[in-house]
């Protein structure tokens, strides 16, 4: 039998003893297992469970190093994960925090608050405290806090980009907007007014003023980098959402990068940050020589 077949005999046996709707309604759940069952694990430990980053209970977050860590301190990615700004969870994401915390780097995943319990631009502002706890305790756990940088998927990709766009989600907590020194962003939607479905007009309509809860508003010169990585076979967000930000990045003359992965899917993207994926999509390569090239 190959291992391929042992990963899913056991993981058929794990879903038999969940509840099959159970276990499947999360397929980042689902990945996360198979990526810890995989053979060729990097060498990487989750270092903190749960941190409070703020006082809400979706306000927590969990950090990844590498196993092996010396004196210097390390450059930071935090990851957000995707959703529709509906679901998701950090526990859900252990395979992106071993991924990058294998590859050098202190990885923090955070939770934020989704909707319909809140609406823009709530996650966004989550997302911006947890940089300020990075900010201020990272370095307790190996990380660098002048090596900030920003990654995500989808709507996590989402946060990222307005994090890294709009100082004014930083300032606002006291936190100088130019500590992100980049962003590897995955299959986010960056320009995608008018809403054509129901989870952006849910996330997004009561907000009086569309064109500022569109990342490509902010962009500006000086900008920090951003990789802006897209499956060309992607039908969940439109590859235009990348092109058009590179189009006005270009007439900024800002510095980016457009990496289009022929034919892959949106999914294809942050499964690439897997291990028995990784084979599939290059963004976890790509991601890390992007942030650690522009956080040096």
């Amino acid at each position: 039998m190959t291992i391929g077949r042992v990963i899913l005999a056991i993981v058929a046996l794990i879903a038999a003893g969940l509840g099959y709707a159970y276990f499947f309604a999360s397929p980042p759940m689902m990945l996360n297992m198979i990526d810890k069952m995989t053979p060729g694990q990097p060498e990487a430990v989750q270092v903190a469970d749960g941190v409070n980053f703020g006082t809400a209970p979706r306000q927590q977050l969990d950090v990844w190093a590498p196993t092996k860590r010396g004196k210097a301190k390390l450059p930071v990615v935090i990851f957000y994960y995707g959703g529709a700004w509906t679901k998701g969870s950090r526990q859900e994401y252990g395979f992106a925090g071993r991924a990058f915390a294998g590859q050098g780097f202190i990885a923090v995943i955070p939770d934020y608050r989704l909707v319909p319990g809140v609406r823009f631009p709530i996650f966004v502002q989550d997302s911006a405290l947890a940089v300020k706890w990075v900010r201020d305790h990272i370095a307790e756990y190996g990380g660098d806090p002048g090596r900030i940088t920003l990654s995500g998927h989808s709507a996590g990709a989402y946060n990222a980009a307005m994090l890294a766009l709009d100082g004014r989600f930083l300032s606002d907590i006291g936190v100088d907007p130019k500590i992100v020194r980049a962003a590897a962003l995955l299959a986010g939607p960056y320009s995608f007014y008018p809403w054509e479905s129901d989870r952006s007009r849910a996330a997004f309509s009561a907000w009086p003023t569309p064109a500022e809860t569109q990342p490509i508003t902010y962009a500006m010169k000086d900008s920090p980098p951003l990789l802006l990585a897209q499956g060309t076979a992607d039908d969940v967000v439109k590859p235009r959402n990348a092109t058009r930000l590179a189009k006005r990045l270009t007439e900024l003359g800002a510095r980016f990068a457009l990496k289009e992965y022929v034919g892959k899917s949106h999914n294809d993207l942050v499964m690439g940050l897997s291990l028995p994926f990784r084979g599939n999509a290059t963004t976890l390569a790509d991601s890390v020589a992007f942030l650690k090239a522009n956080s040096r």
